[in-house]
């Protein structure tokens, strides 16, 4: 049997030599045995079913989730061979004649390849059909579509064993999957009822991958701007969560001189795989993507993946930065991270089923940790994935922001002692989130029910504060101190490790955690960590002064002219026209001919006396995509409409409404919301934050809600500084 695998290695796919547990999955197969093969994403998975079923008798039917998907691998088996029939798509988009053709090709045993989607196996008349024909297997790609717990769960994938039955009687069945933590499997092969399958399971290391988490700022297209032109040339993916911001990035990326294009499942199918070849015919540098993009996406040079949001799940995370360097060649994942998304993502989940609810939480509160770990992150990923890794020796150790950058350590011995008594104490009953209340001697109705506030232990973490026990009980779980219960929901309880801490403890060494402080998002231009690190700090302070002359002697506090990231993005730029200043973070036309005339006199001559070289490329162009909206918003505000009315007209939520007024204003243009702020405040209350914006040193909406000791809410508070910015500063 070896000598006829090897040879038909060579003769279908010119290889010489198998990758990884290839082969033996191929002999697993070619025996008629129940197969399941977890490998990572670039792994090689496809030549696994594709070779045994050249191999043998009959036709294998490969049941796949996604169109595109069976398109580009049936293009692929149909190029090693001379019979175009060798390979066939069975789904929906086919018409009576092209299926026709399919069961002749099958019937006259030129078909060894058949790909199907789930749907087109529940109908009565394919079934039938493939009962008077030889099945060879039949595989399940991206098997875990069949978990909940996985990150693309699909219903109609739970009824395959029912639909696999009807086909006959002992056809072996392969599973495949690309992201299975320890429960996805469980669930796969109880679900095919084939919890006798041949096992295999690769690493999932891909040590050539870098990955980083950025903090999101609202200069988010600036910053990914600036990543691909450093990057110049190479190919990359971006993945956002709406097909809006597909669309508005894709634009701005466009109108920046970059040669990208969107794709989204909202695009007609033609559109859609046009752009798809697109991308993979290397026309075009950047596809910018909902997670619609990318399954069976056998581009082996992408360069970048970047998300734009952070996804719902460290499956789905893993699996899109998998398309990244499947060559073995560089590949740079890059996330932007801020905690605000993971709270809409929250809100989306509001409306299913609790049990539902639960699991994504639990998914989501993972990627969480994943991205405010200081950790190492390959080994954060790996533990998560039920694989051991060494920061020391293992493949691509360095390959991560944490590493090369690496946090302050410091001694936790005690603390991990108070923390898994904490966990014994309480007989292993709370998730992360109140076992920290426990810790800390915060009360809820859960802890009261349980009686936990009585016990002499409550609150004996106080010393530390909620981000130090959320961090440390991460750490001690990748350490395997604790564990988390999946059937519980994450319930963390004692493993026998960490019974053997409790009774002889030794030293831990804890990674400070990263701090993605959300108070910046408040003031509408969040301050960009990454410009701040590389703006002109000399520049930066003429501007400064400049800035508290001119507020000065105009009367008003300093950030009415502009805000400190406008600053430094100018210090970073360098404009030195009002056109290239109307560009600058937060600044806009209207504001640029305000105020901008000092501005760019003082840039110029700085730049001159400096021979400062001026990075031109890095004013970022901003399409007017957004200039309906903006103009929609004004009429409607100048014909009092009440704001409420205006929002749910575009199908917005209260606050990004308030966000789109905030970039208006902002940019210069004024705002009459007098009408509606009077409904909300009085006359007195209005006078008293009026004073309080004139005065303070910052607009800053947290600063103000302190000051005010909570009498006035985020939303007031806002739409006051929107009519304060209209009246004082435009």
């Amino acid at each position: 049997m070896k000598d006829a695998i090897y040879s038909d290695l060579k003769k279908f796919f010119g290889f010489t030599e198998f990758k990884g547990l290839q082969e033996k999955v191929i002999e697993s197969i070619l025996s008629k045995q129940n197969t399941f093969v977890i490998m990572p994403t670039g792994g090689g998975k496809s030549l696994c079913y594709q070779l045994p079923a050249l191999m043998q008798e009959g036709t294998a039917i490969v049941v796949s989730p996604l169109i595109a998907l069976m398109k580009n691998q049936v293009d692929a088996i149909r190029g090693i061979s001379n019979e175009n029939g060798i390979a066939h798509v069975l789904n929906s988009s086919l018409n009576k004649t092209e299926v026709k053709q399919v069961k002749e090709d099958i019937t006259n045993g030129i078909t060894k390849l058949l790909y199907v989607a789930p749907e087109s196996l529940t109908k009565d008349d394919y079934i039938n059909f493939l009962n008077t024909v030889k099945v060879s297997f039949v595989a399940i790609d991206e098997a875990h579509c069949i978990s909940e717990w996985g990150h693309d769960f699909r219903p109609e994938y739970r009824n395959l064993k029912n639909i696999i039955a009807r086909l006959g009687d002992n056809i072996p069945v392969i599973g495949l999957t690309a992201t299975a933590t320890p429960k996805v499997q469980e669930d796969i092969l109880k679900n095919l009822g084939m919890t006798d399958a041949n096992t295999f399971k690769a690493s999932f290391n891909r040590p050539n991958l870098y990955y980083e988490v950025r903090p999101k700022t609202s200069n988010i297209e600036g910053d990914i701007i600036r990543f691909i032109k450093q990057n110049q040339g190479k190919s990359g993916i971006i993945y956002c969560l709406s097909r809006k911001k597909v669309e508005e990035l894709s634009q701005v990326l466009q109108v920046n001189g970059i040669n990208a294009i969107p794709y989204h499942a909202g695009l007609e199918p033609k559109k859609r795989a046009h752009h798809q070849d697109m991308f993979l015919m290397e026309e075009v540098d950047v596809v910018v993507a909902t997670i619609a993009f990318g399954m069976g996406i056998d581009k082996p040079d992408v360069r970048f993946v970047i998300h734009h949001d952070i996804p719902k799940s460290l499956e789905s995370y893993y699996q899109e930065t998998g398309r990244a360097g499947r060559d073995g060649g560089e590949g740079h994942c890059l996330a932007f991270y801020s905690y605000k998304d993971v709270e809409k993502l929250e809100k989306f989940m509001s409306g299913k089923p609790v049990a539902e609810q639960e699991i994504g939480h639990a998914l989501l509160q993972e990627v969480v940790s994943y991205a405010e770990t200081s950790m190492s992150r390959r080994q954060f990923i790996l533990h998560y994935f039920g694989e051991e890794f060494d920061t020391e020796t293992g493949e691509g150790a360095d390959m991560d922001d944490n590493m090369r950058f690496p946090k302050k350590k410091k001694e936790a011995q005690d603390e991990v002692l108070i923390l898994l008594n904490t966990v014994k104490n309480t007989n292993a009953k709370y998730k992360s989130k109140d076992l920290v209340n426990v810790l800390l001697g915060k009360e809820n109705a859960l802890i009261n029910s349980h009686k936990t506030n009585e016990q002499p232990f409550f609150g004996s973490g106080k010393a530390e504060d909620k981000n130090f026990w959320m961090a440390l009980t991460r750490q001690s779980l990748v350490a395997g101190l604790l564990k988390k219960d999946i059937e519980t929901y994450g319930v963390i309880k004692l493993t026998p490790k960490g019974e053997a801490f409790i009774k002889q403890p030794e030293s831990f060494m804890m990674t400070e955690d990263h701090i993605f402080d959300d108070s910046t998002d408040d003031s509408i231009i969040s301050s960009n960590k990454a410009n701040a690190a590389v703006a002109d700090e000399a520049l930066m302070t003429i501007l400064k002064s400049l800035r508290k002359k001119n507020a000065k002697k105009l009367g008003v506090p300093p950030f009415v002219i502009f805000q400190d990231p406008s600053l430094q993005d100018m210090a970073l730029k360098y404009p030195i026209t009002l056109e290239e200043l109307a560009n600058v973070h937060g600044v806009g036309e209207g504001k640029a001919k305000k105020y901008g005339k000092d501005f760019v006199a003082e840039i110029a001559s700085y730049v001159e006396e400096n021979n400062i070289m001026r990075p031109e490329d890095l004013i970022v162009k901003s399409t007017g995509s957004n200039s309906a909206l903006k103009l929609y918003i004004i009429q409607n505000i100048d014909r009092k409409l009440p704001l409420t009315d205006i929002a749910s007209a575009k199908g917005m939520d209260m606050e990004d409404f308030i966000k789109e007024m905030e970039a208006i204003v902002y940019s210069g243009t004024k705002l009459n919301i007098n009408y509606w702020i009077e409904d909300i405040l009085d006359e007195d209350q209005q006078e008293e934050i009026h004073e309080y914006f004139m005065e303070a040193e910052t607009d800053k909406i947290d600063d103000a809600i302190e000051e005010f000791d909570g009498d006035y809410d985020d939303e007031e508070l806002r739409l006051y500084r929107i009519k304060f910015i209209s009246e004082v500063a435009n």
